[in-house]
């Protein structure tokens, strides 16, 4: 099978991370996740790694709970840092070479962060995980990806969610809801439709990365994604 993308970044939610136990990191999910990433790098695909921090701490709903923002979104930082050592050792439990990258300076825990770094070693056949954000408050895992996609020179950003791809509404709220097969960058932005923060969209825009939002939880569907097949959403 032909890989239709070298080098993807890959966006994965914290929140799919709790699986059906509704809190922190179910390994059931876990494991489901390395296995995915694992087949599509044994066809040769270079996959760098983003991961939210939201089934540990999301700055924003601290901030509405009276936290102050800037400590807040430190302390997710913090989570996206937890999530990716769970995902390390996933994929290295099955064989998978993984390195984690900090974008605050945390080692012995992870390497400090640097474009060149995770470069190297993407082409040496390691999942880059690429934790910490963007290393500052105000900035949401949706544009440290964008930004890490760029950065690495990525083909594609790949945003796994828990819905199929985009749509004219929420598809849990709304039943008559449609989806998307592809939209521009600009109709997401004039329809304020809630894929990505703007600042994430304008960046991929700007540097044109594609993006496809695409349905992580169901096992297979990243290889369906890497290989071309037409399943999620494209943003273009």
């Amino acid at each position: 099978m032909e890989a239709k993308y070298k080098r993807v970044l890959l966006k994965l939610s914290g929140e799919s991370l709790m699986g059906k136990q509704g809190y922190g990191i179910d390994t059931e999910r876990l494991s489901e996740y390395a296995s995915q990433i694992m087949e599509i790098c044994s066809m040769g695909v270079q996959v760098a790694i983003v991961i939210g921090g939201g089934n540990i701490f999301r700055g924003l709903s601290g901030a509405a709970k009276g936290f102050n923002r800037v400590k807040g979104d430190q302390m997710g930082m913090l989570a996206t840092v937890i999530n990716s050592l769970a995902l390390s050792s996933a994929l290295e439990s099955i064989g998978q070479p993984a390195k984690v990258l900090t974008a605050l300076n945390m080692y012995p825990i992870g390497d400090y962060y640097s474009n060149r770094v995770a470069i190297e070693a993407l082409q040496r056949g390691e999942v880059a995980i690429i934790a910490g954000g963007t290393g500052n408050p105000f900035f949401t895992t949706d544009t440290g990806s964008a930004l890490r996609g760029i950065e690495v020179e990525a083909d594609v950003m790949l945003k796994g969610t828990r819905v199929d791809g985009i749509y004219t509404a929420d598809p849990e709220k709304d039943p008559a809801a449609v989806k998307f097969d592809k939209i521009s960058y600009d109709e997401v932005y004039n329809r304020g439709l809630k894929v990505m923060d703007l600042t994430a969209t304008a960046l991929c825009k700007e540097n044109h990365l594609p993006i496809v939002v695409f349905d992580m939880d169901t096992p297979g569907n990243l290889l369906k994604v890497i290989s071309g097949e037409n399943i999620g959403t494209l943003v273009y």
